[in-house]
């Protein structure tokens, strides 16, 4: 028999400083340590920003074959966006650059500015990317002072609604499609407004029928993780 004998979606609340990949990483580490082949494929369905938190979708085995389906759904985010300055790497990855407001927007004025944002709308993404640009990751090339050639592309904005708002912090939900960048949302944001637009916090909430309130943190992932009790954290297909 050729496929893995241990197969799950396993869903994780990620940790804020560890990449997605890290994440496989650890899961796939402790699934050895329990038994699992050496050679036992992990996955993800859509990668999360070091600086971002929360539900990153982790299948295992043959349930890697629904990592496509699994990034192509719909993602929702909560996010904290700081309008009073900005960053190269729109977020706290690099320092932030005070921003000269002559008047804080009022919420009618925001409101109006994130409705320019909903559907689908030409996005730029970042330069700190990890898209692939020439057979390079885009941040490596911006890491070493080069230009990195990003063109605009669409993507899916279903709707952004207001958690909360006081000058400079405005708090959104964001529901939206495959591909978008919420950290080029929030460069877009601050320039409708006139403002800066950079994130102090990113986390996703819910990734097509997946939600966060189901994940398990990764340091209360056992190690080592056996067949049994994998099988009791993640959900069968």
């Amino acid at each position: 028999m050729n496929e893995d004998p241990i197969a799950g979606v396993l869903l994780i609340d990620k940790p804020l400083y560890h990449t997605s990949m890290s994440v496989c990483a650890k899961v796939r580490g402790k699934l050895r340590a329990g038994g699992a082949p050496k050679r036992i494929k992990v996955g993800h369905g859509g990668t999360l920003d070091p600086l971002a938190t929360g539900l990153l979708v982790v299948m295992v085995g043959r349930a890697t074959r629904l990592c496509q389906s699994v990034m192509d759904g719909t993602k929702v985010y909560h996010t904290s966006i700081d309008l009073s300055v900005s960053s190269p790497t729109q977020d706290l990855e690099s320092e932030p650059v005070a921003v000269v407001i002559e008047e804080a927007p009022t919420i009618e004025r925001v409101r109006n500015a994130l409705s320019e944002w909903v559907g689908t709308v030409a996005q730029l993404p970042p330069a700190h990317s990890a898209m692939r640009v020439g057979g390079r990751r885009a941040y490596e090339l911006a890491r070493e002072g080069k230009p990195v050639p990003v063109e605009a592309r669409p993507v899916r904005i279903d709707a952004i609604d207001i958690l909360g708002y006081e000058w400079p912090m405005l708090d959104l939900s964001i529901t939206c499609g495959k591909g978008t960048y919420i950290r080029s949302l929030a460069r877009d944001i601050g320039v409708s407004l006139q403002t800066g637009g950079m994130l102090r916090a990113l986390r996703r909430v819910r990734s097509g029928s997946y939600d966060v309130a189901q994940a398990i943190a990764l340091g209360e992932l056992p190690d080592p993780l056996e067949r049994e009790t994998f099988e009791a954290l993640s959900i069968a297909i």
